[in-house]
């Protein structure tokens, strides 16, 4: 094979991002890459047709995804508010099914997912979607570990993502996976991105998802905490400062955050710590006392617990600073 096949299937109603994220970064690894082996990459439609996304724009189609014929390297299906009309269109289903099985990989962007499985080429795996999209993908499809925490899970030769912009780590992933850590670094610079999240990193970031505006004790606690992360954060000190009990405090944060104080705590604090240790080059001693741990050893040890990779190695992969 002297170039990759990759194949996106697209549909009335899908993501332009999903798409497009996946077909620039392919297509810059081709410019920057100088591959021996470049993308090919084809936008594959019902009939070959046009598509409409959700904000009335048009997308000249592509193959027709009827006649499409492989080896194909990789298979993948973008997400979009038509996800369930397509999923539910027994022809996009079955030649997804097909061309999936002359695929070296299957891969899907947010509620892509739900295609691939009504399709039967998820059940027994593990994968994620789009978090809000999650249980109804669980509830419909029995067979399928949907786990809507991850960016992205691979599982086999299958990789889901999450939501809309999790298609630009995955690509990354794709990326490095065929041609290296360095190309897919040189990439996220390029296309100004945050370098390669790990796909096992949270969708749904504890800075970005405050709680509801009428739970006045509960955001003033977690402002605190995001500003008094090297403090004494333990419940009893958060009952304190919100004039409440340890009891009570606790059956808000369940309520309202579905986490303990101690597990937002401790979320809190890796996530900072993540962000230091990209963003910044502080010695390891110092972001683990910046946000609250006791020594670099304990850093490593909880933030390798959380997202599968040591500090150090985290950094380097990652740091806009190296």
């Amino acid at each position: 094979m002297d170039e990759r096949l990759v194949a996106v299937v697209g549909y009335d109603g899908a993501e332009l991002i999903d798409i497009a994220s996946v077909t620039t970064s392919l297509g810059m690894a081709n410019q920057y890459g100088s591959l021996r082996v470049p993308y090919r990459i084809e936008l594959v439609t019902p009939g070959g047709r046009p598509i409409t996304f959700p904000t009335g724009l048009t997308m000249q189609g592509g193959l027709a995804l009827e006649r499409v014929t492989g080896p194909f390297d990789t298979v993948l299906v973008s997400g979009g508010w038509g996800h369930e009309k397509a999923a539910a269109n027994p022809l996009i289903t079955a030649h997804v099914r097909r061309i999936a099985r002359e695929s070296r990989r299957i891969a899907s962007v947010c509620t892509g997912a739900s295609i691939l499985a009504a399709a039967g080429l998820l059940d027994g795996r593990r994968v994620t979607t789009h978090w809000r999209w999650a249980d109804q993908l669980a509830t419909r499809h029995p067979p399928v570990k949907v786990d809507p925490d991850p960016i992205y899970i691979r599982d086999g030769n299958v990789i889901t993502s999450a939501g809309v912009t999790s298609a630009l780590d995955l690509s990354m992933a794709l990326i490095e996976e065929d041609h290296g850590a360095e190309l897919a670094r040189t990439l996220a610079r390029e296309l100004v991105i945050y370098m390669q999240r790990p796909g096992n990193q949270a969708q749904m970031s504890i800075f970005t998802s405050a709680p509801p505006p009428g739970n006045d004790l509960v955001r003033r606690v977690t402002d605190h905490i995001g500003s008094h992360l090297d403090g004494d954060l333990s419940a009893v000190a958060l009952a304190a400062e919100a004039g409440t009990s340890v009891r009570h405090l606790t059956r808000l944060f369940l309520t309202h955050l579905a986490q303990t104080p101690a597990q937002y705590v401790r979320q809190a604090r890796i996530e900072a710590a993540a962000h230091l240790l990209a963003s910044t080059s502080l010695p390891m001693p110092r972001v683990a006392a910046r946000c609250g741990f006791g020594s670099a050893e304990t850093l490593r040890q909880v933030f390798t617990a959380k997202y599968g990779i040591a500090p150090s190695r985290f950094r380097s992969a990652h740091s806009s600073t190296a």
